[in-house]
């Protein structure tokens, strides 16, 4: 019932007053008791005090608001004049459209007069707003603005055009409109007062969109849909629902009761809000503010006058550092996997994320790029080999590549197998096959704190500001020869994300590590760098990479464009995987720093072949 929380307030307005000045009775207790009534939603009590039909009345007044969808009612009275049996009176109204907070206030009018019952109200439409004549009605026009575009580096959307289903209605051509709000809100799951709000506060000849769609979600309701009275629905093509970038752009949907109104915002039943990435996160920007008028409308519907307007203003774009070209090639190169894989690339140098690409396979996990918690296996040795030469250990001392080192009571084995390196080969060669009892053996020569500084300096474990869900890393803290040795070959507690190697790769070819920058627009923090890398220990690991390429592991990644530097790396994917592993490849070419991710069940898959695809695309 409209106005009763503010009921005792607006008493206070309007008590106090007495007779009139020289005799007779004063109008003001009842005009009091008139308000009080209009206010508190009691229409009967009202229109008893008027001089009108009483079921006439009541009816006027419960149904003038309703049309607006108002949500609260608050009447203060204003100055009387009288004069003898006759008197004028002012009041205030306010009322909660419950559009976002919008408040429509006016000063409204009504003559009474003294009869033998007692003062009355002449009534007359116009009583409850100035103007109001027997067949008009109160409506609240609202106007959206399109949703504003998550933008690439160029300035060009990432959202690709993509058929919407729009669900309406045309108001005066329903026969029950509460039986259509309900049957469309028990099919998608709106509020059913909320949308029935809409509809009758709506223009009554034009077509009132409600909710979109996107056509997954209409074939999953459109039978449900097809038994909604009077429901009108129009297939467009907007850029809303699709994108070339999902796991930077994240995903858009309906508007929902739980959320509705939330913080002020004006969100109706059936808008469309981010759920995810920078569509959650750039929401109140991307939506920008409706223009909203209340207006009378006559029995035809037409607009006759606006009582009150409120300017809105589009929505703002999000500019993101995505290259369309690099986004591309990696969802091209995606596409060709038979299992679940992932790319992420960025510019070495600024930490600009230039793609972020991920494919799910069917009965395969999803990968996640920057937010998975994957062990990196020998990828990782990136980092522990910046250890040991920190330490000034020499890459061309030769280090045994065995099929199995046991090391502080664990066994470590080489997943795939290495054949053929020698007895002893040099350090490079164990590198560039991504022999891991050698490094599990070469670990005696670090601690856990040597293994903790390395991982610092390559970003793991940094405190970085993304706008969405993202995973910066952390090797644990390993304890004893055994865990520091899986640690050094990206087994034990290392987890990381494919963002977090791809900005690995980034330090070796810049020299110095750069947070993850995604957002350039509206302003973000800027990617921050760390303090350059010895250029010794950078120049060694490039070389001991380009070897990775040519003549090791890598092979696969070796195309035409440039030299191509990278490591591979081979792990289990976790218990619950069903003997699924993750394969890697991490590198650069130019000035494209990259990693690539893909799930399989074989330990003699390996990544490089992607990552040489991934870059022949970007090439072609």
């Amino acid at each position: 019932m409209l106005g009763k929380a503010a009921a005792v307030a607006a008493v206070t307005g309007i008590l106090g007053f007495g007779l009139v000045r020289g005799g007779g009775s004063s109008a003001e207790p009842a005009v009091q008791t008139f308000l009080l009534a209009w206010e508190n939603g009691q229409y009967k009590a009202a229109a008893a005090m008027t001089t009108g039909r009483p079921t006439v009345v009541a009816d006027a007044l419960a149904g003038a608001y309703r049309q607006l969808d108002a949500a609260d009612l608050v009447m203060q009275m204003g100055r009387i004049t009288q004069h003898g049996a006759a008197a004028s009176v002012n009041f205030h109204a306010s009322v909660d459209l419950g559009s976002g907070g919008l408040r429509w206030t006016y000063r409204g009018s009504f003559d009474m007069r003294r009869t033998s019952a007692g003062w009355k109200v002449l009534w007359n439409p116009s009583v409850i707003v100035p103007g109001l004549r027997s067949g008009d009605r109160l409506a609240v026009l609202t106007t959206m603005p399109r949703r504003a575009q998550i933008l690439d580096a160029a300035g060009n959307p990432l959202a690709v055009p993509a058929p919407v289903y729009v669900l309406g209605v045309r108001p005066d051509e329903l026969a029950d409109p509460q039986q259509t709000a309900d049957a469309l809100a028990d099919a998608t799951d709106l509020d059913a007062n909320q949308v029935y709000g809409q509809i009758i506060a709506a223009p009554s000849k034009e077509f009132l969109g409600l909710v979109r769609l996107p056509p997954a979600a209409y074939a999953r309701v459109h039978r449900k849909l097809a038994r909604v009275p009077g429901l009108v629905v129009v297939r467009r093509t907007e850029r809303l629902f699709d994108s070339i970038a999902p796991a930077v752009a994240g995903s858009v949907g309906t508007e929902t009761a739980e959320v509705l109104r939330q913080d002020g915002v004006p969100y109706r039943p059936g808008d469309t809000v981010g759920l995810s990435g920078l569509e959650a996160a750039y929401q109140r920007g991307l939506t920008g503010s409706p223009t909203t008028e209340v207006v009378l409308q006559n029995a035809a519907g037409h607009r006759e006058v606006v009582l009150q307007h409120w300017v809105g203003g589009p929505g703002t774009p999000v500019r993101t550092t995505i290259d369309q070209h690099v986004q591309s090639a990696a969802d091209d190169a995606l596409a060709r996997l038979p299992g679940s894989g992932a790319i992420v690339a960025i510019q070495p140098g600024t930490g600009r994320i230039l793609a972020v690409a991920a494919r799910t396979a069917d009965g395969m996990p999803a990968v996640s790029p920057l937010a998975g918690r994957y062990a990196p296996g020998q990828a990782f040795t990136i980092v522990s080999t910046a250890a040991l030469l920190q330490s000034g250990f020499n890459t061309s001392s030769p280090v045994p590549c065995r099929a199995e080192n046991s090391i502080g009571g664990r066994r470590f084995s080489n997943q795939p197998a290495e054949l053929n390196l020698g007895s002893s080969p040099p350090f490079s060669v164990d590198f560039a096959h991504a022999c891991g009892t050698a490094f599990a053996g070469l670990s005696e020569q670090l601690d856990a704190r040597d293994l903790a500084v390395a991982a610092k300096d390559f970003g793991i474990g940094a405190d970085w500001q993304l706008k969405v869900a993202s995973y910066p890393g952390t090797i644990g803290s390993p304890v004893g020869y055994g865990q520091v040795a899986a640690t050094s070959i990206g087994a034990g507690d290392v987890r990381v994300s494919p963002l977090d190697m791809a900005l690995a790769a980034g330090l070796v070819q810049s020299g110095t590590w750069h947070s993850p920058a995604l957002v350039t627009g509206p302003s973000d923090p800027a990617s921050t760098p760390s303090k350059p890398f010895a250029a010794g220990i950078v120049t060694s690991l490039r070389a001991l990479m380009r070897a990775t390429v040519t003549k090791g592991a890598g092979v696969g990644a070796n195309v035409p464009g440039g030299a191509v530097f990278g490591q591979v790396g081979n792990s289990a994917l976790g218990s619950g995987a069903k003997g699924l592993r993750s394969t890697w490849f991490v590198g650069f070419q130019g000035k494209i720093a990259f990693a690539v991710v893909e799930f399989t069940k074989s330990t003699n898959v390996s990544a490089a072949p992607l990552a040489g695809q991934f870059l022949r695309d970007i090439r072609g």
